[in-house]
């Protein structure tokens, strides 16, 4: 049979990377845009065997260069996204509903067999977020352009390589007082990048078609919780200190000037919202793909990097709230 051609934007990433992996391992051609080769494509390369990936440097918004790569596509998919607006047109509205946008056109265009968009979840109750804004008005661009489009909306996605669970270590790692925000009381349903790559694995693979699925993992936690998990897997004591909210803004405003900010002001309005299944959608649960990944579990296979001593470290605390 025919290798299929999977055209991917945001390979690079966590999900990318283990998700080029699986394809290709599977038959599966891919072919991932990155803005800088020189930067990405030595991680890239090292990702699938020669001759089933093709690394393609351009700038997204490039539209005639974007537009030669959907001539040998089947399957286009997306995976790009910020979580803060940054320079050089970075913003909400051009990363999250323009960029979509001009794929969906593409797609429709050159008859694209599969469009996987990847959105986020809870995105409709944080109305007062311009991120989840901007989520919001891509979907709808895409779905009114590609009607076919399968979107995902994934809870919070984590593994050793990721943005979440690596920096709440290293600042529970070297902090004596740690803020929560809204008392932690905001839950979540982290999923494991492998779980998540097996859902689109599993949408791909299949040819399914769906307007939006949650991808959620097996258990809910608050964020309170998550941090007790993480201290104890790094053997650390810490203050867990309720902020009020104007303290919170006050915060957030400081720790957004920094060039990767742990929180800024429009993520501490989405923090407002749990992550969670709203019962809207079908899950992955539904499709037959479960998550199998717990959240404690898997981040102890990595989390020795955070504790003194490294993995050799025995000595164990017991969290302070």
């Amino acid at each position: 049979m025919k290798a299929k051609n999977c055209l991917i934007f945001g390979g690079s990433g966590q999900i990318g990377r283990n998700l080029i992996r699986k394809l290709t391992k599977n038959n599966y051609k891919v072919t991932v845009v990155t803005r800088n080769l020189h930067q990405k494509g030595y991680v890239i390369k090292t990702q699938a065997n020669a001759g089933y990936i093709d690394i393609v440097e351009t700038n997204i918004f490039d539209k005639e260069k974007i537009r030669k790569l959907f001539s040998k596509t089947d399957i286009c998919i997306n995976l790009i996204g910020i979580l803060y607006e940054k320079g050089n047109g970075n913003t909400f509205e051009n990363i999250h509903s323009v960029f979509p946008s001009l794929l969906a056109k593409l797609c429709k265009e050159y008859k694209i067999q599969q469009f996987i968009h990847l959105s986020a979840l809870g995105i409709n109750e944080a109305t007062d977020s311009d991120y989840a804004k901007s989520k919001l008005e891509g979907e709808s661009n895409i779905q009114k352009v590609f009607p076919v489009a399968t979107i995902l909306r994934p809870s919070v996605v984590y593994s050793v390589d990721d943005n979440f669970t690596t920096s709440f270590m290293t600042l529970l790692s070297r902090l004596p007082i740690f803020p929560l925000y809204y008392n932690g009381k905001t839950k979540f349903m982290p999923i494991h990048c492998s779980d998540l790559t097996d859902i689109i694995y599993y949408v791909v693979s299949k040819n399914f078609y769906s307007k939006i699925i949650e991808c959620i993992g097996p258990e809910t936690i608050s964020l309170k919780d998550i941090l007790n998990k993480l201290l104890k897997l790094i053997n650390k004591n810490r203050f867990l200190i309720p902020l009020p909210l104007f303290v919170a803004n006050i915060s957030a405003k400081f720790f957004q000037l920094f060039p990767k900010p742990l929180l800024t002001v429009d993520q501490l309005k989405i923090l407002k919202y749990d992550n969670v299944v709203s019962g809207k959608y079908q899950t992955n649960f539904d499709l037959g793909v479960p998550s199998t990944r717990f959240f404690e579990e898997e981040v102890e296979k990595y989390c020795y990097m955070w504790r003194e001593g490294g993995k050799f470290s025995t000595k164990k605390y017991n969290q302070i709230n």
